[in-house]
């Protein structure tokens, strides 16, 4: 289900997230996302964009495991830590175990990552190579890099059947032989993720997160769906943050015209640094006005000289504040304004956010009205 979920007020965490609203699109793992986001204080939006199905019951599983032992494979690919496990545990299910464990110490393993690097040795196997970019294309082009001719190559596939990859095999004169421990399904319904995107849209979430580049393509193609796509674009172009968890990941969002936030190691720890690192220096704003201190952080605004308590704004006029902090006290008319915010298409809009956004902060006056010229804060 998709709500906004609280933080939890009794962790002994920093609250470095404080005020900030994220949005997770993963299945796998999203516990340990949301746990961690939210034991630093940021409110948590959960959709899966698309759900894992083990098939370790699969008679198809059962057929092509069988299917790769007869075959002896001289090479074998393994592409993801998960469908390493998965394969190796359908395997036992199936009395198969051992026959399998010996057909892959046979062969050449190469692998796409260290984290499939991790699940091969803890099957008590090794590898002869990893690509060093995590990508199966690159994998592939050092299996090509061998004499593969007249060889069988067994390949771990990952969610999807991946056919360009299969057929660079086979046009260098192997024979692949593959399984797919897992496949990607789509939610019973849309409705969770629709409501994420239209979150996105209004500006109710200040970032989301992306671990899988499946993931990606059904967040976007479900907005296509919906007639939008190009709102949702124009969201993540200007005030919503997309984070990917690496490159794979992101390639989708960079299709899309998008600039998403990758850290170097492309894991889930690293991300959640990442991400709070990102939202403190780059969506956190500080001025010092004649009432103290202003911070906004997220959809938060806190003047610690008036109140200990912070104030949770609406999109409409958190924007507005956000423009008028960013100005640092330069005045703003109102046809920048409209220009500038969005999703504000009127003097009657604007106006009424500015009433809003005053009766919302603790103290009068913040906000002050430049006769025939616009808005200021008072700093």
């Amino acid at each position: 289900m998709t709500v906004l979920t609280s933080p939890d007020p009794s962790t002994q965490v920093p609250q470095t997230l404080a005020g900030f609203r994220i949005g997770i699109t993963s299945d796998r793992r999203s516990e340990d996302l949301i746990c961690a986001f939210q034991r630093r204080g940021a409110e948590v939006m959960h959709a899966p964009a698309l759900r894992i199905v083990a098939l370790t019951e699969s008679v198809t599983l059962q057929r092509d495991t069988r299917h790769v032992i007869e075959a002896a494979p001289d090479f074998a690919i393994i592409t993801t830590a998960y469908g390493m496990r998965r394969w190796a545990e359908a395997a036992d299910a199936y009395g198969l175990g051992t026959e399998l464990f010996e057909t892959l110490d046979r062969a050449v393993i190469l692998v796409r990552g260290p984290k499939a690097r991790g699940a091969v040795r803890a099957a008590g196997l090794d590898d002869d190579g990893a690509a060093e970019d995590e990508r199966t294309a690159t994998v592939v082009d050092m299996l090509l890099a061998r004499d593969v001719a007249g060889k069988t190559v067994a390949l771990q596939q990952h969610g999807a059947s991946d056919d360009s990859q299969i057929e660079r095999i086979q046009a260098a004169g192997a024979t692949v032989v593959s399984v797919l421990p897992y496949t990607w399904t789509k939610p019973d319904e849309d409705s969770d993720l629709l409501r994420m995107v239209d979150a996105v849209i209004d500006r109710q979430l200040d970032l989301v997160t992306f671990t899988a580049a499946p993931a990606v393509e059904a967040f976007l193609s479900v907005a296509r769906q919906y007639n939008r796509s190009e709102a949702l674009v124009e969201a993540l172009r200007s005030d919503v943050v997309c984070a990917a968890v690496g490159a794979v990941t992101a390639g989708p969002l960079y299709d899309a015209g998008l600039s998403p936030i990758i850290p170097s190691r492309w894991r889930l720890g690293a991300m959640i640094k990442l991400v709070c690192d990102h939202l403190e220096e780059h969506h956190t704003l500080r001025i010092t006005t004649r009432h103290g201190l202003v911070e906004l952080r997220g959809s938060e605004v806190r003047l610690p000289a008036v109140s200990d308590d912070p104030v949770r704004l609406p999109p409409g006029p958190l924007s507005l504040l956000r423009a008028l902090v960013k100005a640092e006290g330069a005045v703003l008319s109102r046809e920048h304004l409209m220009q500038v915010l969005g999703q504000c298409d009127s003097e009657h809009a604007l106006e009424m956010w500015v009433s809003r956004l005053r009766k919302s902060l603790p103290v009068p006056g913040l906000v002050s009205t430049v006769v025939k010229r616009g808005y200021r804060l008072t700093v």
